[in-house]
């Protein structure tokens, strides 16, 4: 059961939302906060000192733990394994969340997250049990992407993308927004709000994650204190005390991706059409019509690509990686022709060590995005898959008007 009453010694904090759970001998306390207001910072300091709780749960996970506990953890990233185990997409997510943050940090002069990071710093120096609770980002937008089609995703990357490089301040309305919800949902902008499919990926499943995490500790603390964003109190507080699923089954259906389909139908299909268009020419049109078909093929997949890394900035060797790369990506499925070009963008640019510091400030402008190595590499990544889509387009529908004539 759920009560909201406060205990005489929570009166120092009383005017941040609070709600108590009692549930197998662990009482919780859930403390909500606004990820830009100094009263919260105070808040969240006022129930430390307090002397009641014997641990201490935060809603961070251990990429934005780090971020804030410790700015320099970037420099240490091995970029060639984020682009292997194609994590480019969460990673570049990421980065648009930190310009988000820092946009809110100068126009507000706080750090967003500051109640989190005082919470976590207060629990390590008082040698209370720290526990991360909520769910790596990176699952959480590949768990978004899932779930939304092909316009949808498109247009989430976009109001990403728009807000990314914004530079009006952050509106009134949002400010608001941000202190009754939570720092993911509102960078995201109104395109959070208005897709139900987005909205129980960003905050329902993680009401759920992160108090199932509570309940699955092991360190024997008997009083807790949950640090989270005031938009998760009502539906953190149900599940912490309503929900009969194991902590385990919770957490491990909501970190699972569904992944691709052994047999991939649009793959074989493409390359199906592709080569039996061009067998068609070759027998039916002779020589010079199947010749004429397999240059279409090359030449748009070929050239568009090479637009796309010339646009990303990329060196005249990683944009020939990618090109040469593009004709063959219907043979070589889960290997897209941005791979080989950022790859070879980061043995040829390697990022240095102030690239990663400079991050923070480089992804305020697009211009930062080029100049830095680190962004770069996600620029051509990104820019050079897209070109080779385009060719394929352009190619298939050059080929399928030859035949057709």
């Amino acid at each position: 059961m759920t009560d909201s009453s406060l205990p005489a010694s929570a009166a120092e904090y009383a005017n941040q939302p609070v709600i108590e759970v009692q549930r197998d001998g662990v009482h919780y306390t859930l403390l909500g906060t606004a990820h830009v207001s100094k009263a919260s910072i105070d808040a969240v300091n006022a129930a430390i000192d307090s002397g009641r709780f014997d641990a201490v749960a935060v809603e961070l996970d251990e990429q934005r733990h780090k971020a804030l506990t410790h700015p320099d953890a970037l420099a240490q990233l091995d970029l060639v394994k984020v682009i292997r185990d194609k994590k480019v997409a969460p990673f570049a997510a990421n980065l648009a969340l930190a310009a988000y943050q820092r946009r809110l940090a100068e126009q507000l002069g706080i750090e967003p997250g500051a109640e989190l990071k005082a919470a976590a710093t207060e629990a390590s120096a008082r040698g209370l049990s720290l526990q991360l609770i909520d769910r790596d980002v990176g699952i959480t937008f590949r768990r978004i992407l899932q779930g939304l089609g092909f316009w949808d995703r498109a247009k989430l990357i976009g109001s990403v993308g728009g807000g990314l490089f914004a530079r009006d301040e952050v509106s009134e309305a949002d400010i608001e927004r941000l202190k009754e919800g939570d720092m993911l949902e509102s960078s995201f902008g109104d395109f959070a709000r208005d897709t139900p499919t987005l909205f129980a990926s960003l905050i329902d499943e993680r009401d759920q994650y992160m108090a199932a995490k509570l309940r699955e500790r092991g360190d024997g603390a008997t009083h807790v204190l949950a640090v989270v964003g005031a938009g998760h109190l009502k539906g953190m507080s149900h599940y912490l005390a309503d929900d009969q699923r194991t902590p385990q089954a919770v957490v491990d259906a909501l970190v699972q991706i569904k992944q691709k389909r052994n047999i991939p139908w649009i793959t074989l299909t493409l390359m199906t059409l592709i080569i039996g268009g061009i067998a068609w020419g070759y027998y039916h049109g002779g020589r010079d019509l199947g010749r004429d078909l397999l240059l279409q093929w090359v030449a748009w997949t070929c050239g568009l690509t090479a637009i796309g890394a010339l646009l990303a900035g990329a060196n005249p060797l990683s944009l020939l990686a990618g090109a040469v790369a593009a004709p063959f990506k219907p043979f070589r499925p889960g290997l897209p022709s941005g791979m080989f070009s950022a790859l070879a963008e980061v043995r040829l640019r390697k990022p240095a060590y102030p690239d990663f510091l400079a991050l923070r400030d480089d992804t305020q402008t697009l211009r930062g995005w080029y100049r830095n190595k680190v962004t770069r590499v996600v620029l051509v990544f990104m820019l050079t898959n897209l070109g080779t889509i385009a060719g394929e387009w352009m190619a298939g529908a050059r080929i399928l008007g030859k035949l057709l004539h």
